[in-house]
Parts: structure tokens; C-alpha cells; sequence
């Protein structure tokens, strides 16, 4: 391709002013952020007033004007938005989760006590649709998962790859104190809670790494075959003292979850996520093989360390992603979205679509990811009994 990738960029929020700056820094391949679309005039009106994209009416419009939309909404609209670029001829970039279950556009509907076997099969069969459109069109479904593009993880794929190791056991993390987004907390909204919104990243780079090591070694992705989880509400507990530092009011959702996957070579891997922690966020998965051990550590990091010892002196100084006071000794991210694979996610999807390849980040990678998520809560609603993964 020596056209310009012109990119259409769907919602005027949090996620699309981080995918502008990251496709900003694409390299080698000529990238147009052709415009900017939202449900919210206002929004897609502040969003084009700021950065400089064009803003459009009407989703129509801008698949007429782009080769690749980029969804950066609410994952509720996620399915009906990709089917319909699809179907217009445009590759499709998907912010996490992929997709879900959300309960069908009713108002009163309350994701913790509906039923998670009917949620698993309508997730399945929401991923089936998407990955289907793509197939028909024989375009390109982007995955944004970044960690999948973080320099640790992608340091550990080398070395997995490379001295053939068999991981035997991962463990993983993302907690921090509440979402940004005012449609977390709302299942309708969102698919679910901290598993969906947060546990989807460790999960999507242990899933990632097992396909690596499968495809490397035998030619062929090993696969999640089964997993049992927990979640529970702690903030929405009678016996909970709020000290004014966690989110809460979330309304159905839950802010605690854990997840043990079983792989169909029988290995495992145990991955954790919460509303629940102080400090900012702490990301990093820890694998374990049969010939080394490496943890992964994507936040904090301490290449920079600063002491400070008044509040206000770094009033203006960005410190890391949720950081409730920059007095003390803190670890400033040097540049925090590198560190979480944003730039090379992006440099890796406009890539793919130049070259004609896949991208690292997969579509069956995304739907396993949400095959693991939803019987995962099913699991939960059993009291952690295990559940075997649909075909």
C-alpha cells in the first residue's frame, strides 16, 4: 500500500484520544486521521476542536471517508459497529473487551443476577458474527489488546520462542482504584465488571504467550480448555468503610475477580483484578517454564525514581496512572504508554493492514479471550466449580 491508511476513529473519549496519540507515532507507514465520529455532538465537536481531526455526523460518513475504523466506544456498540464496516469494506480496529453480553438493551437489566449461561452463549456468538463479517469481507480485525505489545511481554515471547520452553504456570495482575470511564459499573454498558475491564489484560498476554510457545514448538496454538473463577462486590458490602480513596456505586458489576485457566497441554495459569487497590496500577504477569522464570512488570517501573516533598511542586507533572498523592518517593513513568505497548500496538495494526499480514493481536486470540471471561462467570455463579470452554 503507498497510500496514506486513512483512520476513522469511532467515539471522542478517554480510548480515542490515547489511539490518536499512538497511531501519531506510526512510523514507515503514512497514516491520515481522516475524522472523528460520537453519539455526543458536543464531544466529537471538543474532540475535533482540540486535535485537529475532522468530525462527522454520522458513522456512515466516516466509513465513506476511511480504510480502517477504529471503535473506540462503549463495548456495548462494539458488534453492530465492526459488522457494519465490515460490510462497507473497511478493516476494524477493536478496543477491549472484544464484545459481550449486555443484556439486550434493557434498562433494568442487572448483569450480577442474570443468568451467566445465557451469557456465555450469546458472547460466543456475538465473537462468531464479528469474526464471520471480517471473513466475508476479507478484512483485517484488529485486537486492541496492548499488552500483548508491551516490551516485557514481547521480551518474554522472544525468549519463550527461542529456548523452546514450555510455560508451566502464569501468574497475573491489573488492579487500580476505579475505572475512568462513566459507563464502568454499569453491566449494560460495559459486559461486565474488574474480570472484563481489567482481567482481560493479563488473561489476553497469557493466552497470547501459550500460542506462542504452541505455534513455536508443535505448529498449532495451544488453547484454553477450562477455567473456574470467583468475584464479589466488596465496596457494595454493608461492612464496607469507605475512607473517600476507591471508587464504588458500581451497579451491578462485580470489583474483585479471580480466574484459574487450565490449557489444553494441562498447564496453568492464575490471573487476578480489582477496583480495590491503592498506589496506582499495578500490572505485571510472571511466567514460569521449565528452563527460566521471568516477571513481566509493565507498572510501576523504576526506571525513574523522584522524591518529592510537597504536593503541590508536581502539580503540573504527570507521575503514573492513578497515583492518589505525587509526595514521597514515587516512580514516574518515563513513558508510560510505551511501557504499555500503545505505540507499537498501533505501529503493529497499521503494519498489517499495509502489508496484507495478520497482526500479532488476532481475532481468535479476542474471541478466546471472551470465551474465558463469560464462563468465567459462570463459573462464579457456580461457587468457583469449573467450566469446560465452548468449541
Amino acid at each position: 500500500m503507498t497510500n496514506a491508511v486513512r483512520v476513522g476513529l469511532v467515539g471522542a473519549g478517554f480510548a480515542a484520544r490515547f489511539h490518536l496519540r499512538g497511531l501519531r507515532r506510526v512510523y514507515g507507514v503514512p497514516v491520515e486521521i481522516a475524522g472523528v465520529t460520537s453519539r455526543s455532538e458536543s464531544s466529537r465537536e471538543v474532540f475535533a476542536r482540540e486535535t485537529g481531526v475532522p468530525a462527522f455526523e454520522s458513522f456512515a460518513a466516516l466509513c465513506d471517508a476511511v480504510d480502517v475504523i477504529d471503535l473506540c466506544c462503549p463495548p456495548a456498540t462494539h458488534e453492530h459497529l465492526a459488522v457494519a464496516a465490515f460490510e462497507q469494506g473497511r478493516h476494524v480496529i477493536v478496543e477491549k473487551p472484544f464484545t459481550g453480553y449486555f443484556g439486550e438493551g434493557a434498562a433494568d437489566f442487572r448483569g450480577n443476577v442474570f443468568p451467566k449461561e445465557t451469557m456465555l452463549r450469546h458472547a460466543t456468538a456475538s465473537c462468531r458474527r464479528i469474526l464471520d463479517a471480517a471473513n466475508a469481507a476479507g478484512k483485517k480485525i484488529c485486537y486492541a489488546e496492548n499488552w500483548i505489545y508491551a516490551p516485557a511481554v514481547q521480551k518474554e515471547r522472544e525468549i519463550v520462542a527461542k529456548s523452546g520452553a514450555q510455560i508451566l504456570w502464569m501468574l497475573g495482575n491489573q488492579s487500580h482504584s476505579g475505572s475512568h470511564s462513566p459507563y464502568y459499573g454499569i453491566w449494560r454498558h460495559s459486559g461486565g465488571g474488574s474480570l472484563v475491564g481489567k482481567g482481560c489484560h493479563p488473561l489476553s498476554a497469557a493466552l497470547y504467550l501459550k500460542r506462542v510457545e504452541g505455534e513455536t514448538r508443535e505448529g498449532r496454538p495451544i488453547r484454553p480448555a477450562a477455567v473456574s473463577a470467583r468475584t464479589h462486590e466488596i465496596t457494595r458490602l454493608a461492612s464496607f468503610r469507605d475512607a473517600g480513596l476507591l471508587r464504588r456505586g458500581y451497579q451491578d458489576v462485580e470489583d474483585y475477580g479471580q480466574m484459574h485457566v487450565a490449557f489444553s497441554d494441562g498447564t496453568i495459569a492464575d490471573l487476578f483484578a480489582s477496583e480495590l487497590m491503592l498506589g496506582g496500577v499495578s500490572n505485571w504477569l510472571e511466567v514460569i517454564c521449565n528452563n527460566h522464570r521471568t516477571k513481566c512488570r509493565l507498572n510501576p517501573v523504576d526506571a525513574v525514581e523522584t522524591f518529592n516533598p510537597r504536593e503541590e511542586a508536581l502539580h503540573d507533572v504527570y507521575v503514573t496512572e492513578k497515583i492518589e498523592t505525587k509526595q514521597g518517593w514515587t516512580q514516574p513513568a518515563a513513558d508510560e504508554a510505551w511501557q504499555h505497548g500503545y505505540p507499537q500496538e498501533f505501529q503493529d495494526f497499521m503494519e498489517s493492514i499495509a502489508a496484507d499480514r495478520e497482526p500479532l493481536a488476532v481475532a481468535e486470540l479476542a474471541r478466546d479471550t471472551i470465551a474465558v471471561l463469560y464462563a468465567a462467570y459462570l463459573s462464579a455463579e457456580r461457587k468457583g466449580a469449573e467450566v469446560q470452554l465452548p468449541e
